[in-house]
């Protein structure tokens, strides 16, 4: 494994292409000079220890000492070590409501950007602990496994959208339902789910509900999107609206926060319901009970640790700066044996 740090020094390659150039126009140049006012002979007579091979020796000793300098400031690092790291924090699995309802403009700018945000911010607030990320409609899909990965996490919560699932609806039982794959321990005491959503519930069935809570053990945080008086859909067209969603009788469908819902669901958990118009109020309210949560010790993860190399590639590029400073135009008995120029035809 290796990674390159500072990648923009690469553009510094660029000055080979025009060294090689500038180095074939002034051995055209010379040789021109050299024709017009000597033989071959003449000027061997005049220069017998004039060697065209070292030039050509120089030249590519320096376009080696620019590659291997602009590789030591590019700074490659490559893993050499592995380190056990131990960890002690809570799992938290955020379950994102992604159907249509969630467009509605009722909490700017929507609700489902808004439920992103508030994702967002959380992971920003959160320290050893691990999270994971469920999109739900009337159906529930797994987005991101239970990862310390909160870079991984950010980048997989804004590609959610209300289009990622065709079956539309929502069922708050199939996100719980689903989380429960997301713990790997029976035994442990620290199973968060966070539903961010509506509330809008058009499968719901308080019996079922109920059971899978008590059954599942999971602690649940709904935070609730949206106003008790409720907004229409907007159907829009290159971020312009259009029109409204309606229902089948053409009416505008008004879609409305279900809070009582959304507080049956935490208090049947032992959770809590936290109204989400205020984003720092609701990262503060889940940081703060997350802090009173036992703590679990994941499993030794192995982490790479990166060693620089930068300095390899510096020592070799200093070494040819001398070794050019070394050799001059004069031919070598040893090089000029190889005739790698053909200088002796």
């Amino acid at each position: 494994m290796y990674q390159l740090e500072e990648t923009f020094y690469f553009y510094l390659l660029l000055l080979i292409p025009g060294i090689i150039l500038v180095f074939i126009y002034n051995k055209l140049w010379q040789k021109k000079i050299i024709n017009k006012y000597f033989n071959k002979e003449t000027f061997k007579f005049l220069s017998p220890d004039f060697s065209h091979s070292k030039s050509y020796l120089k030249t590519s000793i320096i376009l080696f000492v620019i590659t291997f300098l602009v590789i030591g400031l590019v700074n490659p690092k490559i893993g050499t070590e592995l380190q056990t790291v131990k960890r002690e924090g809570v799992d938290i699995v955020f379950a994102v409501d992604v159907s249509k309802s969630m467009l509605a403009e009722d909490i700017a700018p929507n609700r489902i950007f808004k439920a992103k945000r508030l994702v967002s911010e959380i992971f920003n607030k959160l320290g050893s602990d691990r999270v994971g990320i469920i999109a739900y409609a009337s159906t529930a899909i797994p987005v991101l496994p239970i990862t310390t990965d909160f870079s991984s996490a950010k980048m997989f919560l804004e590609s959610l959208n209300t289009d990622m699932l065709s079956s539309q609806g929502t069922s708050i039982f199939e996100a719980i339902e689903l989380s429960r794959g997301f713990f790997d321990d029976d035994n442990q005491t620290n199973r968060v789910l966070c539903i961010l959503s509506d509330g809008e519930d058009h499968e719901y069935k308080e019996d079922q509900l109920n059971s899978t809570i008590n059954e599942s053990g999971i602690t649940i945080f709904s935070v609730g999107l949206g106003s008790v008086k409720g907004a229409p859909i907007p159907i829009k067209e290159n971020n312009i609206v259009k029109s409204y969603k309606k229902d089948e009788n053409g009416e505008v469908v008004i879609t409305r926060l279900d809070e009582n819902l959304l507080q049956k669901i935490a208090q049947q958990s032992d959770g809590k319901y936290i109204k989400g118009d205020n984003t720092a109020y609701v990262v503060d309210e889940v940081i703060n009970e997350l802090k009173e949560m036992d703590k679990k010790e994941f499993e030794s993860k192995q982490f790479v640790s990166f060693k620089d190399q930068f300095q390899w590639f510096i020592g070799i590029g200093l070494l040819l700066i001398l070794l050019d400073s070394v050799i001059f135009d004069k031919k070598t008995k040893w090089i000029e044996k190889l005739n790698l120029f053909n200088e002796n035809e």
